[in-house]
């Protein structure tokens, strides 16, 4: 048994050191000590989204305490790449601290020098990370991503170089086209679940589209959207249930 002494103040090293212990293979705690980045890897979301919730709610001891657990999932996949010997902690406070100062030439004059005629976080990005095509822009979107926000980020990286609708009209048209596939497939007695499938993406994919020329957020707009349906039923269901009583 470890004899951690109570601190009044504790440090983002304290949590890392704190998962050290746990992860000891002979002292350690018996779950910590055998995730691996994949066994944890749902974990990392499921906090995210927790401190979103918050975030949403201004609720700060919530925030307080959710963003405390997202530090965690951070801390604890760095630790399991100590471990491997590839990389510490203080590696990634190093190379964030880094982006941060590069990413700001108007703050930082290391930076300013460096990135002298460059105007722009995406132009800075791209200098950054080395990306020089349109491939090189959509590839690194994370595949990760909710499927609308990686959408809409494709849509814009790919208007960025002149290609897809460039205007609410351009993408309203595409919209309008990609209803009708859709309700052509849907109406078709023959239609295969691919196709079906097919056009089905094809409409959210145009619907992202003219909701991003249109200045909404998709996972926002879907959102509000869950929340409204979710009140209309409950408002329909419980008037129902008190006749019943």
């Amino acid at each position: 048994m470890i004899d951690w002494p109570e601190k009044e103040h504790y440090t983002a090293e304290d949590l890392v050191q704190i998962i050290r212990i746990l992860r000891n293979p002979q002292t350690g705690c018996p779950w910590d000590k055998v995730q691996t980045h994949g066994s944890i890897r749902k974990n990392f979301l499921e906090e995210t989204c927790e401190a979103l919730e918050a975030i949403d709610a201004d609720d700060p001891a919530m925030m307080q305490e959710e963003l405390g657990d997202v530090m965690m999932q951070v801390a604890f996949h760095t630790v399991l790449e100590e471990e491997r010997g590839r990389f510490e902690f203080s590696d990634v406070c190093r190379e964030v601290c880094e982006k941060l100062v590069f990413r700001h030439p108007g703050i930082f004059a290391s930076s300013a020098a460096q990135n002298s005629g460059i105007n722009g976080w995406d132009a800075l990005k791209n200098k950054e990370k080395g990306r020089r095509t349109l491939r090189d822009e959509l590839e690194s979107v994370p595949a990760t991503l909710p499927a609308l926000m990686r959408a809409q980020k494709l849509q814009k990286r790919a208007a960025g170089r002149g290609l897809g609708p460039q205007g609410q009209p351009q993408a309203e048209q595409a919209l309008t086209q990609a209803l009708a596939r859709w309700q052509s497939h849907a109406a078709g007695e023959n239609t295969s679940p691919e196709s079906l499938q097919k056009a089905a993406g094809e409409l959210l994919f145009a619907a992202a589209d003219a909701l991003r020329l249109a200045g909404v957020d998709a996972e926002e707009a879907l959102t509000f959207a869950s929340k409204a349906f979710c009140r209309q039923q409950l408002d329909q269901q419980e008037p129902a249930e008190k006749t019943g009583e």
